[in-house]
């Protein structure tokens, strides 16, 4: 007697199998179709197809899935079987009466926990897979990657035949000679590693500088057989009934074959591409390096960085160039070394990662030393190497007291003076006393905090020198107005008798009716003085500097910064006033940079004057300088374009090529050629049919529409030029210009 349930447990067996040979069928139907897109051949899509189909049944296993594994993934998924789904399998009469009363509670929970418990297939990533793999055979497909397939590098590739026509329709009604094999083989440069390929498919794209050769047989009786690339012609070497030629690649173009019976006939084919791929320069990426380092005296100066070099076919050597500059002005020397990386080179490697760590030190480098280093690799081309460089980058010690000469061709001359350099002194010795602190008394050390800011103070004044300040730091303009008003009451009994440029009385020697007369022109007092942006007034403290406007500016800053680091020395805080200390040193060594100026070593030295011919006006002896150059405005179609207007003429004249018009398609197919190299499948039919055009003795209406047709398309479109329309005006246009104009 069958177990109540067991039917359910069947049933899903059944579907548990069915998803997993769905899962296997949609991998190979992937399979299928990929390798169908990449190749366009049906075996290789159904050897691989049986391939997938037996390697994932194996994988997969469907035949085992049975109802004991069925049993154990519910009872996995549910709990509320009590995993006596077992129960279900065993005969009624094999089982004891609490074996019985077990079976018929888990047949009711089993009715519908079913529901909700699912077989453990993939079919979700089966789907997700096959979707990629169209995708792949979709952009294979679309690239013309079955070409590589088609051709086998084996010399086992599909038959393609070269397709002679002869030149002379009358020769359409004798057998000609016919081609009984073609073979071109392509012998690549050895240090590209790619192995020679051989193959009956004319179409060649290989490396420049490789070695093409091909072989053409014939049956029948055949002259001579040529090879005709650029509108240059090359005969092909005989041996016994086969004709050999080759060259080496060196730029793109095309190519086709001409031969000749004993008859004398001629016969050409079409016209194939040859595409040379040009062998690239290594390139080069640094990592963890800044464009720009610098480094303290004190401090640890080590340089590291990691390179990143690739090339197309191999690399076969990399390296460090670094410059060492020591010294400033004119006794500025320059060492040059070749590093090499902590790791060796392994030539012929497409892609390397090399590591450096460069210690300045051991570069013999001092204080103001800089260095200046780039990477540089070179590819195994031959016989001459592709060299690519990386960026320049640089490394520099800074110096404590100089900063030194700019970049100019000249002499510096530096303007700043000695003490401009002192604060650098006074923070040294504030950070003295702030590590004393705790450690002497606060007697010596308040008095040596106050001393610092005599020192701060002391600088500060001399600061207030170059600014144009004669006192102690400048008043404000309240207490410069009010200074002046209180003045007012007292008058100098010699003022008078004195000269003073900052005085009224500035002009008591001219007589009274001259101060008369000038009182009249006088300026208001609210008036503005006009040629005040045009005069010096040494009066003037803001202008009695020796710096111009941008840097009197960072030294009115620094001299406010002077005053809060002094404060804070007289407060005994010597922690607050360092970081002013520091501001103000940034903006000493920013205006010394500044204050720099320039004196050229070599100046323009002008002729000796004839002071014979000296202002006599005689110029017949001076020639001017006049030059005339006539040059032709070349036009890249000028001969496409002769070529169609000359091809109307011989269609609507039914007139026959003579040898000037074959002359003038030739030139307009070297021009078109230089279209069809970037854009074979566009202008290559063109191309063909201009070139039976040329060798066809009568003429076809039909093929010169074609060229015609192809010569136009690939003829660049005009640009519009904007030109200035006129229209006629009527009398009421005319009122409405003239109103709103």
């Amino acid at each position: 007697m069958k177990p109540a349930g067991k039917h359910i447990l069947v049933r899903f067996q059944k579907h548990w199998k069915l998803l997993v040979w769905l899962e296997v069928a949609l991998y190979t139907v992937g399979t299928i179709l990929m390798l169908w897109l990449l190749s366009l051949n049906w075996i290789i899509s159904g050897i691989g197809g049986a391939i997938a189909f037996g390697g994932l049944s194996l994988l997969r296993k469907p035949w085992t899935i049975d109802l004991i594994k069925v049993s154990r993934h519910i009872d996995h998924k549910s709990q509320k079987l009590e995993y006596s789904s077992g129960l279900l399998l065993k005969p009624v009469d094999n089982l004891s009466s609490l074996a019985l009363l077990q079976q018929h509670k888990i047949s009711g929970i089993l009715n519908t926990e079913i529901q909700h418990i699912k077989p453990q297939h993939q079919l979700n990533r089966a789907i997700l897979i096959s979707l990629l793999g169209l995708g792949i055979g979709y952009v294979g497909y679309q690239t013309d990657i079955s070409d590589h397939f088609k051709n086998d590098q084996n010399s086992k590739a599909e038959k393609e035949t070269i397709q002679f026509i002869p030149t002379d329709s009358a020769s359409n009604s004798l057998n000609p000679p016919v081609l009984k094999s073609q073979v071109v083989s392509i012998r690549y440069p050895a240090y590209t590693g790619l192995e020679n390929s051989t193959s009956t498919k004319m179409a060649i794209t290989a490396v420049e500088g490789s070695r093409v050769s091909w072989k053409l047989t014939f049956e029948g009786e055949v002259d001579s057989v040529s090879i005709e690339s650029s509108g240059k012609a090359r005969l092909l070497d005989q041996k016994e009934a086969a004709f050999y030629g080759g060259t080496r690649l060196e730029t793109s173009g095309f190519y086709n074959f001409k031969f000749k019976d004993t008859v004398g006939r001629t016969y050409i084919s079409d016209v194939f591409p040859i595409k040379v791929l040009q062998d690239k320069a290594p390139e080069i990426r640094l990592k963890k390096l800044k464009q720009f380092t610098s480094f303290d005296y004190n401090e640890k100066k080590n340089v590291s960085f990691s390179a990143s070099i690739s090339d197309d076919f191999g690399i076969a050597e990399a390296y460090i160039i670094a410059t060492v500059s020591k010294g400033t002005g004119e006794s500025v020397k320059f060492r040059e070394e070749r590093l090499n990386f902590n790791s060796t080179v392994e030539k012929n490697q497409k892609q390397i990662s090399l590591e450096k760590f460069i210690n300045l030190d051991s570069l013999e480098m001092s204080v103001g030393d800089e260095l200046y280093f780039y990477v540089e690799a070179k590819d195994a081309r031959q016989p001459q190497p592709n060299t690519a460089r990386s960026e320049t980058y640089f490394a520099v010690i800074k110096d404590t007291t100089d900063y030194g000469p700019g970049v100019d061709a000249g002499m510096g001359v530096d303007l700043m003076p000695d003490y401009f350099r002192s604060q650098r002194q006074l923070i040294i010795d504030t950070k003295e006393l702030i590590s004393k602190r705790g450690k002497i008394s606060s007697k010596e050390f308040n008095t040596t905090s106050n001393e610092l800011g005599f020192d701060q103070k002391s600088l500060r004044l001399k600061y207030g020198q170059f600014m144009g300040d004669e006192t102690e730091g400048l008043m404000s303009d309240e207490e410069t107005a009010t200074d002046a008003h209180d003045h007012d009451h007292e008058q100098d009994p010699l003022s008078e008798y004195t000269h003073d440029h900052d005085g009224e009385n500035e002009h008591n020697l001219i007589a009274s009716e001259e101060e008369h007369d000038h009182d009249h022109d006088q300026i208001s007092e609210g008036e503005k003085d006009p040629l005040e942006p045009y005069l010096h007034d040494h009066g003037d403290p803001e202008s009695a500097s020796l710096f111009t406007d941008n840097l009197k500016v960072k030294l009115r800053r620094a001299l406010n910064i002077m005053w809060d680091a002094e404060l804070h020395l007289r407060l005994y805080e010597p922690e607050q006033s360092l970081p002013y200390q520091y501001e103000a040193l940034e903006l000493i060594q920013d205006i010394k940079n500044s204050a720099r100026i320039y004196v050229h070593r070599i100046g323009f030295d002008p002729p000796p004057i004839k002071e014979k011919s000296r202002l006599t006006g005689d110029i017949e002896s001076v020639s001017s300088n006049r030059k005339q150059e006539t040059r032709a405005i070349t036009d890249a179609f000028e001969r496409i374009k002769e070529s169609i207007s000359r091809l109307e003429t011989i269609k609507t004249s039914k007139l026959n090529l003579n040898e000037t018009d074959r002359t003038l398609l030739k030139q307009a197919g070297n021009e078109l050629a230089n279209k069809a190299i970037e854009e074979p499948g566009r202008y290559l039919k063109t191309l063909q049919q201009l070139k039976k055009l040329t060798e066809l003795e009568e003429t076809d209406p039909e093929l010169i529409e074609e060229v015609q047709k192809g010569l136009l398309e690939c003829l660049p479109q005009s640009q519009s030029q904007p030109q200035r329309q006129l229209e006629s005006l009527n009398e009421l246009d005319t009122l409405i210009l003239k109103a709103l104009e």
